[in-house]
């Protein structure tokens, strides 16, 4: 099988950030997966650097556009290698091959008529580069830039996009992973359910020279959108090249919210002119929120990763942004949460383990694998040998998904058994009683081929973590071309192989040294607790306590699944959970005294799906579950969990 992954590219209006290397990250963890999964691989990213707040940060440096583009376009080459990314290609749009497709392609559409000129009158963002409708508006604003935009009529060429509108329809609804998660691919059907206009595909050299010319119109440069989509086709040879004809079909394309207009609707329109198959899946994620504002240049709240790197490594930022950003859905970052994430999940858990494990390897096994005693197998045993197994299954599900974080969440359920299996076990104690030596043998072997799963299955998101400890289980080589189907099996580590020398994977943090949140430029906004609960409902106008049956229809209760759940640091009250409904949400809950996680995993809930969100102890919660909570005659307290009668699809509206 063939893997084509790619990011956006940059637009170099700005040095790369917490946002862009998140994308990053994920693209080339994906492309990581992929190839561990047997695929071949494709793995693009690059920069946007053509239109007009190119050639006005240019001229506000007093550079030329094209060397201001060299060097924001480089910053972002030389960030990758920081965060262990490694693209097969760095396409740039002033690169000549790309130049000359981009013109190729505009001469094909506009002879096949699906581009005209006109005159048009609308109203125009600088800060997008586009025309938004008057439905984009949120009051009279830019969602995005919080600015009106402004009106302005001028001649320019249109591409028919709106004679492929129903053909996208049916596309997207024939193919349901065509956009993920879900929740886009409604809202890009929202939109298309109104009239789609054509799309403006170029600007006059009257008031913008810095773009490409159109092939068929000297007086015009093309729109930026209609020549950065293009990338990812001249990126692989379009279109007669082999990496074209292998490759396209696989195609998958990784973005943030805030393009999700021209990925889904602009490009599959253009490629359809093109007589192109559109790609195979677009990947949408959210945010990255800084005190609970979207991360931006413009406020100043940028959070660069070469600081994150410098403080606290390459593979904790990495394992930091796929664990704490559920797919889909916005995010928060501080600099007390990666410390914590460091400390907690890779010093305590993981590190703890790896050093625990191979150290007894050394001292009662001679520093080899040893050969296990059936005879002292036990049932516990077999079961954590199967619930590995099964972490392998269920993680390479999530990984396609792009349910990274829940992939991880996996993994560490599974490395927090085997610690308790050390401690329940307890090798120190058996290396005491000879008569005990085929228990301890066992024991031992189980360990370090448990290490050696979790080794493969981390490989992508920490490759430089996953790579030493192959080399401290002797596997160096082995594991560089492992693959799931072929190596995510049990027994494959040879009794009396040779261990390497032990790693200290993941030193603690001390919390006075964590990275600092960015400051931030002051941003007025009305003052608010840090963990303000969600606004009540309005009061009914005329009796206490009877609300009217419109305003109970406001509120949207869902059936959802936990997936996942966790104790909230310093807090004995509260569980963060991941609850599918049916995309999959945070949900802080006050139930931690009266639910372990793992007895709420695999429940169904009620929820409310359209509570404003809240931040509690840091967590950014998503809504609210429902429980029922009642005290006995000696005033013990008792809460059950709101559920439903029987299996319902996660979603599932509660009229």
């Amino acid at each position: 099988m063939t893997t084509y992954i790619t990011t956006p590219i940059y637009y170099v209006n700005a040095l790369p950030h917490l946002g862009h290397a998140y994308t990053t990250i994920v693209a080339d963890t994906y492309s990581r997966f992929r190839r561990l999964c047997g695929d071949r691989v494709r793995f693009q990213t690059g920069t946007d650097e053509h239109g007009e707040k190119i050639a006005q940060a240019a001229e506000a440096e007093g550079v030329s556009p094209r060397a201001y583009a060299d060097r924001i376009s480089d910053a972002f080459r030389q960030t990758w290698p920081l965060l262990a990314v490694e693209p097969d290609h760095f396409i740039r749009t002033t690169d000549p091959g790309h130049i000359r497709t981009v013109q190729d392609i505009l001469a094909k559409v506009h002879a096949a008529g699906d581009i005209y000129f006109s005159e048009y009158t609308g109203l125009y963002c600088q800060g997008c580069e586009r025309f938004l409708t008057e439905k984009e508006l949120v009051d009279g604003n830019c969602p995005d830039h919080q600015k009106p935009p402004k009106e302005i009529s001028e001649q320019n060429y249109f591409f028919r996009m709106s004679r492929y509108q129903q053909w996208l329809i049916d596309h997207i609804k024939a193919n349901p992973d065509f956009i993920t998660p879900e929740r886009y691919r409604n809202e890009v059907l929202s939109f298309l359910s109104e009239p789609l206009e054509d799309l403006c595909i170029s600007r006059p050299t009257s008031r913008l020279t810095w773009g490409i010319p159109l092939p068929f119109d000297d007086k015009f440069v093309t729109y930026v959108w209609f020549d950065a989509l293009i990338n990812y086709l001249t990126g692989i040879g379009y279109p007669d090249g082999p990496d074209f004809q292998e490759y396209w079909a696989s195609a998958e394309h990784v973005i943030a919210k805030d393009i999700l207009k021209p990925h889904a609707i602009y490009w599959p329109t253009m490629l359809k002119a093109m007589g192109l198959q559109p790609y195979r899946r677009l990947h949408v994620h959210g945010y990255w929120n800084v005190d609970e504002t979207k991360m931006s240049k413009s406020i100043g709240n940028v959070v660069r990763p070469g600081e994150l790197v410098a403080a606290c490594g390459t593979d904790t930022v990495r394992y930091f942004v796929l664990r704490e950003m559920s797919f889909g859905l916005d995010a928060s970052f501080s600099g007390t949460a990666i410390v914590e994430r460091q400390n907690s999940d890779l010093a305590n858990d993981l590190g703890n383990l790896f050093s625990r494990a191979l150290t007894m390897l050394a001292k009662y096994a001679g520093g080899t694998v040893p050969a296990p005693d059936e005879a002292a197998m036990t049932a516990e045993d077999r079961q954590l040998t199967a619930d590995l197994l099964e972490m392998v299954s269920i993680y390479r599900r999530e990984m396609d998904q792009f349910n990274f974080s829940r992939a991880l969440q996996e993994i560490w359920k599974v490395i927090g058994q085997l610690n308790r299996f050390i401690v329940v076990n307890a090798p120190w104690e058996l290396a005491k009683d000879p008569a005990l030596a085929g228990r301890l043998r066992t024991v031992l072997s189980l360990l370090a081929e448990a290490l050696r799963l979790i080794a493969l299955v981390l490989r992508p998101v920490m490759p430089e973590a996953a790579a030493r400890m192959a080399r401290a289980l002797g596997l160096a080589e082995e594991m560089a071309a492992a693959t799931l189907e072929r190596d995510g099996v049990w027994g494959l580590l040879r009794p009396g192989a040779a261990l390497g020398e032990i790693p200290q994977l993941f030193p603690r943090i001390d919390k006075k040294s964590q990275p600092a949140a960015p400051t931030t430029t002051t941003v007025k906004k009305e003052a608010k607790p840090a963990s303000a609960p969600p606004a009540p409902m309005p009061a009914p106008a005329e009796h206490d306590g009877v609300i009217t049956f419109d305003q109970f229809g406001k509120v949207e209760l869902r059936v959802g699944r936990v997936t996942a759940a966790e104790k909230v640091a310093k807090s004995d009250r509260l569980l963060k959970l991941t609850v599918e409904a049916p995309e999959a949400r945070t949900i802080v809950a006050g139930i931690a005294r009266y639910y372990q996680p793992e007895e709420v995993v695999g429940r169904l809930v009620l929820i409310v799906a359209n509570l404003k969100p809240a931040k509690l102890m840091g967590v950014t919660s998503q809504g609210m579950v429902l429980a029922a909570k009642e005290k006995d005659a000696a005033g013990n307290e008792r809460l059950v969990l709101a559920t439903v009668a029987g299996e319902i699809a996660p979603g599932s509206r509660v009229a």
